[in-house]
């Protein structure tokens, strides 16, 4: 047999109380009865019940007296008003209040079975409630359990990447042939760029979206590092702290390396040393603006590239996965590589 709804019930007249007990106890409800507000919290500290009904008339106060009592208190069951008024003002005042529900208590006793299929709505919306807010909560740990998962993918992705990329700068320190040990040093410098994603991601909170500046400045320090080893070279990063999707940042990371790279290479004058500013910045129409600026000879980004040649091709790849393009000009003294794309 199933367990009988619990009720308590508030109400000063304890012959209508013994009355509700009666005429419930056949309906599958268990009515406790209580007099007043104050027994009622007791009441309510002391066992579970799964609904309150609550009568308006009470000796010292009335039933919304008893709900500010009520609002201070944890896991308070739904609460019925019970009110023998017919002014709908009492009504609503209850209802803002907290109550679900309220039943008019007519004297010839009719509130009983509105009584019971107000409990019955009650049990109902509460249970659709109670399902409603597991449903969100599997929804979220659900979504939390995803997320560590990702994370710890993105971990083990940045570790092996970082380790070909060590392999390469072992592989270059081997390699007898000056071409073969170059193309090994570029390899490196682009598995880094992407292993650096990757880093970024297992520690971010959201793993959809990277923190461009603190990603940019990571992978200019890191290319410094490896390209940069006589120090020739200042390297400055102007960067706003903008969100930008993972995905459009592997591209940018990319095109980035290929750009400081190039600076690095070909831009000065054998022995020389120079100035190359990396900046991103959010532009009014809401788009982004990556640049690589250096003070060196100048390009005007026509002509044959130096080198293979293969690294304007892997820039022109990535900025087209960005529907967009690079845009070289020169200045006075030396070349801007601009690429504007949106967010």
């Amino acid at each position: 047999m199933a367990n009988p709804i619990r009720v308590l019930y508030i109400d000063d007249d304890s012959g209508l109380g013994r009355l509700l007990q009666k005429a419930m106890a056949g309906k599958g409800i268990h009515i406790d009865h209580v007099e007043t507000g104050d027994a009622a919290v007791a009441a309510l500290g002391a066992g579970r019940f799964d609904i309150v009904a609550l009568d308006h008339n009470l000796v010292s106060e009335t039933g919304l007296d008893v709900m500010r009592k009520f609002s201070v208190l944890e896991g308070v069951p739904p609460v019925i008003y019970v009110t023998g008024s017919e002014d709908a003002r009492t009504a609503v005042a209850a209802l803002k209040a907290g109550a679900v529900d309220y039943v008019w208590k007519d004297v010839q006793g009719h509130y009983r079975e509105l009584l019971v299929e107000a409990i019955a709505a009650a049990l109902a919306r509460e249970n659709l409630k109670r399902e409603k807010e597991d449903a969100l909560r599997e929804v979220l740990e659900g979504k939390q359990r995803a997320e560590m998962l990702l994370a710890e993918v993105n971990h083990r992705v940045a570790n092996s990447l970082s380790l070909v990329a060590a392999l390469a700068h072992l592989q270059a320190n081997a390699a007898a042939d000056e071409s073969a040990r170059t193309a090994l040093k570029e390899i490196q410098t682009r598995i880094s760029a992407i292993a650096g994603v990757h880093r970024r991601l297992y520690t971010s909170s959201d793993v959809h979206v990277v923190q461009f500046g603190a990603y940019l400045r990571g992978l200019i320090e890191e290319l410094s590092a490896a390209l940069n080893t006589e120090g020739r070279h200042m390297i400055r990063v102007e960067a706003q702290d903008i969100d930008l999707a993972t995905d459009k940042v592997v591209s940018l990371g990319v095109i980035l390396t290929e750009l400081v790279t190039n600076s690095m290479k070909y831009a000065f004058l054998d022995d020389q040393g120079g100035t190359i500013v990396v900046a991103a910045c959010r532009l009014e129409n809401g788009c982004y603006r990556i640049s690589v600026e250096d003070n060196g000879i100048g390009w005007s980004g026509e002509g044959h590239a130096q080198g293979s040649g293969l690294g304007s091709r892997i820039i022109a790849a990535m900025a087209r996965n960005l529907n967009s393009s690079v845009v070289y000009e020169p200045l006075s003294n030396g070349t801007r590589a601009s690429l504007e794309f949106e967010g």
